[in-house]
């Protein structure tokens, strides 16, 4: 072994990328340039700034929500809630409970907002960006509306309102009536003579003394 390619007491150490370094720091600077410029732009709105955390590749974009949120489920019903289950909104407690961030709310306009904010679209795998419909698709939502809105139309022409509905079971009980009467002279003219059968009316109404 020549004595160039002899290891030195300094050979266990690492080595580090001088190019890869000097683009990481390139990258820090510009971003604490960026949030210094968005701090300043938050603070001449008069509003406060907050640091909007990293979306994770895989997210997915923010679709409207497919069924009613329903916050009257609740009502009337009993809860129980063990001492020390929420600290503050941490945890579950009584009120509205947001499954995916931890969180209970008291309120439920607080409920929905936080349905809405960065907060639980991020914990939801969210982006937060909406997707622009295309031509075709605004077409197609159109078409459905006029379509849903026909059969509405056609439901309502089908109700009846409520005179209409107690005239014609007016006419359902007349005509039972009709056929009773007619029952009766039928059975009258089968006996003899046709007066019919004799009723024989006791007297005390039935009851013997």
């Amino acid at each position: 072994m020549s004595k160039s390619e002899r290891p030195s007491d300094t050979a266990f150490r690492k080595t580090w990328d001088r190019a890869e370094y000097a683009q990481k720091a390139a990258e820090r600077e510009a971003s604490v340039k960026e949030k210094s410029k968005a701090r300043a732009e938050a603070k001449a709105l008069g509003k406060k700034y907050y640091p909007r955390p990293s979306t994770p590749p895989d997210a997915k974009e923010t679709v409207s929500r497919q069924t009613r949120l329903d916050v009257s489920a609740n009502v009337g019903k009993t809860t129980l809630v063990p001492a020390g289950a929420s600290t503050g909104k941490r945890g579950r407690g009584a009120g509205f409970y947001c499954q995916d961030c931890d969180l209970t709310f008291k309120d439920n306009l607080q409920f929905v907002d936080h349905l809405n904010s960065k907060q639980h679209l991020s914990n939801t795998g969210q982006s937060g960006e909406v997707r622009r419909a295309t031509l075709e698709e605004v077409r197609e939502r159109l078409e459905w509306l006029v379509q849903k809105k026909k059969e509405e139309a056609e439901a309502v022409e089908k109700v009846v309102d409520l005179d209409q509905r107690l005239e014609k079971r007016e006419e359902e009980l007349e005509r039972e009536r009709e056929e009773k009467r007619r029952k009766r002279r039928e059975k009258r003219r089968k006996t003899e003579g046709g007066v019919g059968i004799k009723e024989e009316v006791v007297e005390g109404n039935g009851i013997i003394c």
